[in-house]
């Protein structure tokens, strides 16, 4: 069950704000010299897609202001220019620079395993019996780095609890899209793809696990995991799998893509612990995107700061050990 294990990217080689939309605004520069004269693997790759549909207009919604925190957001371009998907590079701007041209329209899920309504159905299906809501949550990556975002979707519960799962079913295994063409990240082995990720069933039914289909009142974009991604505050940020196409109940605990290639590192669990160091850097504190620097270093709370709504979910058990 070993995977190969890819390359590590240290708190240290993170650059600042400032270092870091100056390199992007550069690598613009350099791939539009490129298109120019004919340049570019990605760019003659990408030109050969069909163009993605014009998406409808975003339904109205209501901000949940009892499940949002009051922190001041970061901006659109903090939340959808630095962003870790994998499948289209290891590097923070490498899913805002690769994946404009990602179809992410039409678009269907599977619905797999323990449950009795079970089938594939489009977005349009899995999207119409919901009203969206904006919740401003505190996102925390496993690389010491937050932000605040304004995401927009609705609860994972209520969309889990359409598909009638049965007594058996005591996870949740959410999959990504496997298609190297158009994600240029899956043709490296970085990870075994398509990329899975997993809740316990109680996590997934918890209120603050949201279904996200938008950010800052629009339709997510390509980068931020289009057109379906999880968000589960609580958790440290690999386990909000994006661009989603299968949804499967297990009675087993699934195999997720983090923990099979890295085990010592990525646990199934991955709740936001400050006590819990990763084996290369402490946890104890981070960095808010968008903030000084230097100043910037900031205290992690126990489960991202929603200890009083999800601590329960795990009473008794070993934090260390089910990290």
């Amino acid at each position: 069950m070993n995977r190969k294990l890819g390359p590590s990217i240290p708190p240290s080689a993170i650059p600042s704000e400032r270092e870091y939309f100056d390199r992007r605004r550069l690598l613009q520069a350099l791939a539009a010299s490129a298109a120019m004269i004919g340049g570019g693997i990605e760019v003659s790759a990408q030109a050969s897609l069909p163009a993605t549909p014009p998406l409808p207009p975003v339904p109205k919604f209501l901000r949940n202001a009892k499940l949002s925190t009051t922190e001041k957001p970061n901006t659109w371009e903090e939340i959808t220019t630095y962003n870790n998907f994998y499948e289209f590079g290891l590097d923070k701007s490498d899913p805002f620079e690769r994946s404009q041209n990602f179809r992410s329209r039409p678009w269907t899920v599977e619905v797999a395993g323990e449950a009795e309504v079970r089938g594939r159905f489009t977005l349009e299906d899995i999207l119409k019996p919901h009203a969206l809501e904006e919740r401003v949550y505190r996102f925390r990556c496993v690389e010491a780095w937050s932000r605040i975002v304004p995401w927009l979707g609705f609860p994972l519960g209520d969309l889990l609890a359409r598909f009638k799962p049965t007594s058996k079913a005591k996870f949740v295994e959410f999959t990504t899209l496997l298609d190297p063409k158009q994600m240029p990240g899956q043709r490296s082995g970085v990870l075994d793809w398509p990329y899975v990720e997993g809740l316990r069933i109680d996590e997934a039914m918890h209120p603050l696990a949201l279904m996200v289909v938008g950010v800052y009142g629009k339709w997510l974009p390509n980068q931020s995991g289009a057109p379906l991604r999880l968000i589960v505050p609580w958790k440290y940020g690999f386990k909000s799998v994006k661009s989603i196409v299968r949804i499967r109940f297990t009675e087993r605990q699934p195999a997720t893509s983090w923990n099979l290639s890295a085990p010592d590192e990525y646990g199934f669990y991955a709740n936001v612990n400050p006590a819990v160091d990763h084996p290369r850097w402490s946890q104890a504190k981070e960095r808010r995107i968008g903030a000084n620097f230097l100043a910037s270093r900031i205290d992690t709370q126990p489960f991202n700061g929603y200890a009083a709504e999800v601590a329960g979910l795990y009473r008794g058990m070993d934090l260390r050990r089910f990290y």
